[in-house]
């Protein structure tokens, strides 16, 4: 069966239920701040769910492209996916548990529609707990139907209750498909095993949970049931592993061609990539497209691409490769989400520039690690000899400065520093890397206005990238207005940065666009920043400073950026400095002025972020 065969039946199935076949949303949810993405069908109808009135009726099904991150360090298995297709459908106060169990049952095992063997099935319901009972009503409905009793599992809230920090929820059935050998199907349900596969989820919001955490009877009992498309799609073509079915298999394929690696050898970073690459190409693809930042969407989309051109490195592709994936990926959409295919060339220029950006990050930063961990166990390392520690000698331990270090210096992104760590069983210093980010803020805050490493609310990443923007700022003010241009203030936060300056007149719309350009033109030439210590007396013959040098020590610490092939040349900016910074201008983004005004008498304020 074809994917476009099972959404066919689906809605055919429920259409011939008295359902309304409604479209997919978008994936990026509107007024709802509960949520980045749309991760299931029922965002869209929470509105009806709640008692307004639907235009298509009281029952509802649709098929609904969704994103989930929750799960995305479980990418790299055969089932789970950070993209998938959602088969759902509802009751708005209709029907209830008994017909929403018996219609499941019906379309999956009947022969006229996806005829799957019932000795494969097992479900599970809701045992209760103290805010609501045993799901008895449920339990009864497949009992009735012929499910053996060791195949219905009870379980807690963890797997069997659906719902969101507030809003509709309850007790949900959930339907399971054995994925093993079909001699060794068990008589009885158990959670643990892998090789049983969840398929079906049949929600009963019988409850509102309120804003404090009480759970209300709803007046409208609703049914919202999800399908995914991905694992049923494998089920009934009879493969252990979604990334066989057509929904993935041409990706594969041209992973194969641009690796060289084949697919069963390398399964896990294939599936990483292919599953990473399809999800970003929807989120940017979308009617209200989200591209690649540090931000909420945008970082995720940003974490997804990371990861994948990682794991495109680990099996030898050493060129770009994203854009062709995408291509891949739309081939085998383009006429179920006709989006992506209208949308082709937004996505393509931000993977090729999101790829640009980051391949030169993970380079040196891979470089770096590499050359840190093997300093570290070189020297039979041990970080705490104490016996009493609660980490054993033999275990390999990254301390906690260190990973600060490759965090800040090298603009290795935390995520990454984690999942390879794991990769190779060491442990981070989690402890240690939250004492040294915690004293970075304490500087940042004490540091004084003439002095760049002031102003920041963290030092995270994004405020790493806010505060070498400072840099750049002040040169192409510098550059534009004057060369009498100081710092009289900042304040950078993790969406943008505030930026005061001596001028005796407000700037005209060009000296803004050309201060603008004038930063984009550097971050595109790719500069890198070079921190130089030198004695405070050497480097204030070299920096412009507009504030009482008496407040730094002997030595100091001063940031070049662009450095000069001549010794001659004159870097773009030379600043004295304490804060911490991006390598490689490469990985700020497109700086964007977004307000010029008024700060006092004879100073003003530019605000501006990168996207």
């Amino acid at each position: 069966m074809t994917a476009q065969e099972l959404r066919e039946k689906y809605l055919k199935f429920f259409e011939s239920k008295g359902h309304t076949i409604i479209p997919s949303a978008s994936l990026v949810p509107e007024n709802d701040p509960s949520v980045l993405f749309t991760t299931a069908g029922m965002h869209p109808l929470v509105p009806y769910l709640l008692g307004g009135k639907h235009p298509g009726g009281r029952r509802l099904v649709n098929v609904q492209k969704c994103v989930r991150t929750g799960d995305i360090d479980e990418v790299g298995d055969a089932t789970h996916h950070t993209f998938f297709e959602m088969l759902g459908n509802w009751s708005l106060g209709n029907y209830f548990k008994e017909d929403s169990i018996k219609m499941s049952w019906e379309f999956m095992t009947s022969a006229d529609w996806l005829g799957l063997d019932k000795n494969r099935i097992a479900v599970s319901v809701f045992e209760g707990d103290v805010d609501s009972p045993f799901d008895k009503e449920a339990y009864d409905v497949w009992k009735s139907m012929g499910m053996p009793e060791k195949k219905i599992a009870k379980l807690p809230k963890k797997n069997n209750w659906w719902g969101m920090d507030r809003g509709p929820c309850g007790p949900d059935t959930e339907i399971f498909y054995w994925a093993g050998d079909l001699n060794k199907i068990p008589e009885s349900f158990n959670d643990d095993n892998d090789l049983w596969v969840e398929i079906w989820n049949n929600v009963f919001m019988q409850y509102n949970k309120k804003s404090n955490g009480v759970l209300e009877t709803l007046k409208q009992k609703n049914v919202d049931t999800g399908m995914g498309m991905e694992r049923i799609l494998s089920a009934v073509n009879g493969f252990d592993d979604n990334y066989k079915t057509e929904l993935f298999l041409s990706i594969i394929n041209r992973i194969e061609e641009i690796s060289g690696k084949n697919y069963e050898d390398n399964t896990k970073s294939f599936r990483i990539i292919a599953d990473h690459i399809k999800t970003a190409t929807f989120i940017i693809g979308d009617e209200k497209g989200i591209a690649p930042s540090n931000i909420g969407q945008g970082y995720i989309v940003r974490r997804l691409l990371r990861r994948a051109i990682r794991h495109g490195k680990m099996i030898g592709i050493e060129n770009n490769f994203t854009k062709q994936i995408s291509q891949a990926v739309i081939g085998i959409y383009k006429d179920v989400y006709i989006e992506i295919e209208k949308n082709k060339e937004r996505i393509f220029t931000e993977l090729e520039k999101e790829e640009n950006k980051f391949r030169q990050t993970l380079e040196k930063g891979l470089k770096e690690f590499e050359k840190t961990i093997a300093e570290l166990w070189s020297k039979d390392y041990k970080p705490w000899a104490d016996d009493a520690s609660p980490w054993k000698n033999e275990n390999k331990i990254l301390p906690g400065n260190i990973v600060f270090d490759l965090y800040t210096t090298y603009g290795f992104p935390l995520e990454v520093i984690k999942e390879i760590s794991k990769e190779k069983n060491i442990i981070i210093d989690e402890k240690g890397f939250e004492v040294e980010f915690k004293k970075h803020q304490d500087l940042s805050r004490t540091a004084s206005a003439g002095a760049f490493k002031g102003g920041l609310q963290g030092t995270g990443e994004m405020e790493t990238k806010y505060h070498t923007a400072t840099h750049l700022l002040l040169a192409a003010l510098r550059e534009i207005i004057g060369s009498e241009t100081f710092q009289k203030g900042s304040n950078i936060t993790a969406e943008r940065l505030r930026f005061d300056f001596n001028s005796p007149e407000k700037l005209t719309p060009e000296q803004l666009k050309q201060v603008e350009d004038l930063v984009n033109q550097k971050i595109q030439e790719n500069l890198s920043v070079e921190m130089v210590e030198m004695s405070k007396d050497e480097a204030l013959k070299l920096v412009k400073v507009s504030f009482d040098p008496a407040k730094y020590g002997d030595t100091v610490k001063v940031y070049k950026i662009g450095i000069p092939s001549t010794s001659s040349g004159q870097a773009f900016s030379i600043e004295l400095c304490g804060g911490p910074h991006v390598s490689n201008l490469s990985e700020l983004g497109h700086f964007k002025i977004t307000k010029e005004e008024a700060s006092s008498s004879g100073v003003r304020r530019i605000k501006a972020i990168l996207e």
